[in-house]
């Protein structure tokens, strides 16, 4: 039974670690594109009407990646407790925050004693 709960935590450990991951290269890149619209267009000596509808664009896709984000990263913390529900909490994944700290649980969330070191 624990190898199960153990396996299906990995699991979706790897999804989720995937998932987060695809979102932070998705907003890379798209940071990336917004600020070289701009700069180009000024390389390009054009009128500041050229790309505007294409820059917007890139900048609501920013928002909506960020929101994304923070959408992954609210299912990180709810699963960080679920971890804990089903008794693994003392099971660390190869996921860092780079400060060694578990993600805060969600609002509303009880606080427990046993700490999960896994985070984003």
């Amino acid at each position: 039974m624990l190898k199960e709960r153990r396996q299906a935590a990995e699991t979706v450990a790897e999804a989720l670690f995937a998932a987060e991951k695809a979102i932070d290269a998705a907003i890379a890149s798209t940071a990336t594109l917004a600020a070289l619209m701009p700069a180009s267009r000024q390389a390009a000596n054009l009128s500041a009407l050229i790309g505007q509808d294409a820059l917007m664009s890139a900048v609501n896709t920013m928002q909506a990646l960020a929101t994304a984000r923070e959408g992954i990263v609210t299912t990180h913390k709810h699963l960080t407790v679920a971890q804990h529900d089903i008794g693994l909490s003392a099971l660390t994944f190869d996921d860092t925050d780079g400060f060694g700290q578990a993600p805060e649980k969600p609002k509303g969330m009880a606080k427990s004693h046993r700490r999960l070191t896994v985070a984003a």
